[in-house]
């Protein structure tokens, strides 16, 4: 995954109304820490950080005003309830080389066996541990000719190179269940008058 390049300003000022005044700027008041360092409170261009949160597990190259260069991912992003635009963001620093824990999603392709059977989601994400620089986007897993009482358990997935699971290789992920058959109307009747 490649870097994306965001202009950020320091904060000096906190707060309810410091970050509505950040807002009203077109900016997104945000939050960098990690590494031991102090927390930094920032202002990022809001329309660019949503664009570039886009993306699950973005690597952003945050070109602070006066303060140089900070590598981060996305840690905790808090969306305003009804406009779902991004109210405020932690940021947590990365260095390149470093493993960080990440959710990735799991996405399936193919089809399962004839016969209408069902493929029950238990997970839509997994947690992997992967490089910094080289987190992937997401897991793809096969259920080509999957038939019912099949299940796919997180040692199933085939993970990209250097980037290993974080939970335990038993934990489904998803199964195959057969239809239920519904009982005909009429027999459902009849057994309630008896």
């Amino acid at each position: 995954m490649s870097e994306i390049k965001l202009a950020a300003k320091l904060r000096d000022t906190f707060g309810k109304g410091s970050a509505r005044q950040s807002r009203r700027d077109g900016l997104t008041p945000g939050v960098i820490y990690g590494h031991g360092t102090d927390p930094k409170h920032v202002g990022i261009e809001a329309h660019a950080l949503m664009m570039a949160l886009k993306t699950p597990n973005a690597l952003l190259s945050l070109d602070i005003e006066g303060a140089g260069t900070e590598l981060v991912i996305p840690k905790a992003v808090q969306r305003h309830p009804l406009r779902r635009t991004i109210e405020h963001v932690d940021l947590l620093i990365v260095q390149k080389g470093e493993k960080v824990t990440v959710e990735v999603a799991v996405v399936t392709e193919g089809e399962l066996a004839p016969g209408g059977n069902l493929l029950e989601t238990l997970l839509t994400t997994i947690t992997v541990e992967a490089e910094a620089t080289h987190i992937p986007t997401e897991v793809t897993v096969s259920i080509a000719g999957l038939e019912a009482g099949a299940s796919i358990h997180a040692k199933d997935l085939v993970l990209p190179a250097g980037t290993t699971l974080a939970v335990d290789g038993e934990t489904a992920v998803l199964q195959v269940v057969a239809p239920q058959a519904e009982e005909p109307a009429a027999e459902a009747a009849e057994g309630t008058e008896a």
